[in-house]
């Protein structure tokens, strides 16, 4: 008994040493042993004591590091961009139509031999190609008309002439362009393309050439194509 008596007092000895000691309870230090000005008491070893109302929020530098928020860095979400779907690859356009002419002009020569109206092979040659694309359009009508020179009787050009155009006509016709769809007619000597006073002299080698011009089939489309 007297050995606790003896560490009792000593005890209360050891806390009379603390001078002027009280616990704040005010705001600017509480949670820490304080002395009378408020002060924190501190060891000598520069420690610090909390008392019960300690807590984290109450720390204050050097006793405690003061607790700061920590900065969380927030990664923007990444936003899912739908792909946008391929463009539609637009159908290629049409092939354009190159519009047949209105009128063609084929020379006499070329078709025929001379003063004859039997279609030579490079005559027919030429007409197989102008068979081919009349066969891809239709036109209301398709005029033939045959023209002679100035030599020879106009009676016997104005015969030569139409001669010439049914011969073209007909082949026309046995290419499968529609009949009905086909006119033929002479004209003779009577629209020359040559002008007066060109091709002056007699009947020659050089005068014929001169007036080749006038010996020639036209054919010409009229109406709308479709």
């Amino acid at each position: 008994m007297k050995s606790m008596t003896r560490f009792v007092f000593a005890a209360c000895a050891a806390t009379a040493l603390i001078p002027a000691t009280v616990l704040a309870q005010d705001a600017r230090n509480q949670g820490y042993l304080v002395d009378a000005s408020s002060s924190i008491v501190v060891s000598g070893a520069g420690l610090c004591w909390h008392t019960s109302d300690w807590t984290p929020a109450r720390a204050v530098e050097p006793c405690d590091p003061t607790i700061k928020p920590v900065a969380v860095a927030t990664v923007p979400k990444a936003v899912e961009v739908a792909a946008a779907p391929p463009a539609a690859i637009p159908p290629p356009p049409p092939a354009p139509v190159m519009p047949l002419p209105q009128k063609m002009s084929f020379s006499a020569d070329a078709l025929f031999a001379f003063d004859k109206s039997v279609l030579k092979p490079e005559g027919r040659a030429m007409l197989d190609d102008l068979g081919r694309q009349l066969k891809g359009a239709t036109y209301d009508v398709i005029l033939v008309t045959g023209h002679a020179d100035r030599f020879g009787s106009a009676e016997y050009n104005q015969k030569l002439s139409e001669r010439r155009a049914n011969a073209v006509k007909e082949y026309l016709v046995s290419k499968d362009i529609p009949v009905g769809r086909i006119q033929a007619k002479g004209m003779g000597e009577s629209q020359p393309v040559t002008k007066a006073g060109e091709c002056k002299g007699p009947k020659s080698a050089k005068v014929i050439a001169c007036l080749q011009p006038d010996r020639r089939v036209d054919v010409e489309m009229q109406g709308t194509k479709q």
